[in-house]
């Protein structure tokens, strides 16, 4: 420090400059940092050198990022699931011949008043390799009410140059006779076509015992489709050729104990029929 004149003191300053003061005042407190630091120091104060601050991304931000990854795995899993059920469903070979087992599903419209009684629209029959090998469309015999469209998938042209009801009756007779029938509720199929079948030829999803609930009550065939096989059906508008394969696919996997129970019940009704004869001869005697 020196003293000048008019009373003014030199005084050494921050990064070893000179600062002139007068007399009577305080000088500046002096520091010892390194010029080097100095300098750091004052470059931050001014924003000079200061680091680049990330840009920080919201949470919201980040979870629609996430859901819409997760999204997209979704929708990859749910096209491959259904493309992988409608595998199940594809036959293995192109042979349309007319097998000894043939599974039928049929839709039905609405007749009568407000449409309430059901009438054939639409009979489907596919042979043991789930081929189709009859599919037409059956114009009533009373004047359609309610196409059931929402569940049939039945609309008025569909049914404007379809087959004669009689016809399309006759055509299934042939078809079905002294052949193995699979289904689900043939009661109703049958009914709509004014056909019978008989029992023993009959293999009908909705009674086999193992298919039913712990109840005894029947299931729908889209539960024990979806159950045994692995695959989803009326999702919307039913198929009667995807239901009609859907069974005889079910048919087929448990073919072997199916059959097996089947003779079991032949021989138990059998032996009920011999007692009822020798209880009604002892009654005689």
């Amino acid at each position: 420090m020196g003293v000048t004149g008019h009373g003014v003191t030199d005084v050494v300053g921050k990064g070893g400059s000179f600062v002139q003061t007068k007399a009577g005042e305080k000088p500046p407190p002096t520091s010892s940092l390194n010029p080097n630091w100095a300098q750091l120091q004052a470059k931050l104060k001014t924003g000079t050198g200061k680091p680049r601050a990330r840009p920080i991304q919201s949470s919201t931000a980040n979870v629609n990022h996430e859901k819409s990854l997760l999204g997209k795995r979704k929708e990859r899993s749910d096209e491959e699931s259904s493309a992988s059920a409608l595998a199940v469903l594809t036959p293995k070979n192109s042979d349309c011949s007319l097998t000894d087992v043939v599974a039928m599903d049929c839709e039905m419209v609405g007749v009568s008043f407000q449409g309430s009684k059901s009438a054939l629209g639409r009979v489907s029959l596919v042979n043991s390799w789930g081929n189709v090998v009859y599919d037409e469309y059956a114009r009533p015999l009373e004047y359609v009410v309610d196409f059931r469209s929402e569940i049939s998938g039945i609309r008025p042209h569909n049914l404007r140059k379809a087959k004669d009801f009689h016809t399309v009756q006759k055509d299934v007779a042939q078809l079905i006779k002294d052949r193995i029938l699979v289904g689900h509720a043939l009661h109703h199929d049958l009914k709509a076509l004014l056909l019978c079948h008989p029992k023993r030829c009959t293999r009908d999803t909705s009674h086999y015992l193992p298919f039913k609930n712990k109840e005894g009550k029947t299931r729908a065939l889209r539960d024990l489709a979806k159950e045994h096989l692995g695959v989803e059906i009326q999702r919307k508008q039913h198929c009667p050729i995807e239901d009609a394969r859907a069974a005889m696919l079910l048919y087929q996997k448990y073919r072997k104990e199916w059959e097996k129970h089947v003779k079991e019940q032949r021989r138990f009704s059998k032996k009920q029929r011999r007692r009822k004869i020798a209880k009604k001869q002892t009654e005689k005697d």
